[in-house]
């Protein structure tokens, strides 16, 4: 007497021919389901891996430095656009410049932006020369501010700004302006008194020469 089909236990009977196909393509799903999300696991740790890999292998070191304006050949070219003499600040030792153009929005200025050198230190000087312009211009930089007296440097009677509110005219404390000739030379920033009054005194000789050129 020949052997009949395996009983399966949880049917009490043998498993009919459809239902031995069913659970042998029933097990070849969930083992094709385990082999793709083993797949992906590994292709997630390769790729994790590759990113160590490029990370690790990033030189590191300090940020490349920034070439210096050439503030020299700037201040030329503006020269021939403005017709005139502009001045072209000296920054000390431990200062850079950090900008140097020409704007023009109703009014042509000649600005030159400088701030230390120490990344500890805080705060900037700006220089503008706005052309053909008196304090009514200072107004607009200084976010309305007006003069609230006059203090001679070094033979130069400069126009004294007190900024109320810093945080509403862009950290701005403090500025001095003058008339040199048919301009107005305005040195603004979030420096103090002392210190914007001390590089007024070393443009002197060329608020003179502007002076003298108009």
């Amino acid at each position: 007497m020949s052997k009949g089909a395996p009983i399966v236990a949880e049917l009490g009977r043998p498993e009919t021919p459809q239902e031995t196909a069913d659970r042998k393509a029933e097990s070849s799903r969930i083992y094709r389901s385990s082999q793709t999300f083993r797949n992906l696991i590994a292709a997630l740790l390769v790729t994790i891996g590759v990113v160590i890999v490029i990370v690790l292998a990033v030189p590191r070191g300090e940020p490349v430095a920034q070439p210096p304006i050439d503030l020299a050949g700037i201040a030329k070219n503006a020269e021939t656009s403005l017709d005139r003499p502009v001045i072209v600040p000296d920054p000390p030792e431990d200062w850079r410049v950090t900008a140097a153009e020409i704007t023009g929005a109703g009014v042509t200025v000649w600005n030159v932006t400088l701030a230390p050198t120490a990344d500890d230190e805080r705060g900037f000087l700006k220089l503008s020369q706005a052309a053909d312009a008196d304090r009514m211009w200072a107004a607009t930089p200084l976010r309305g501010a007006q003069p609230s007296g006059t203090v001679d440097v070094d033979g130069v009677e400069w126009d004294v700004y007190k900024i109320a509110n810093p945080e509403a005219s862009g950290n701005i404390t403090y500025a001095l302006g003058t008339q040199a000739g048919s301009d107005y030379v305005l040195l603004y920033g979030s420096r103090s008194a002392d210190e914007t009054a001390d590089f007024a005194k070393t443009l002197t000789p060329q608020i003179e020469k502007l002076e003298e050129a108009q």
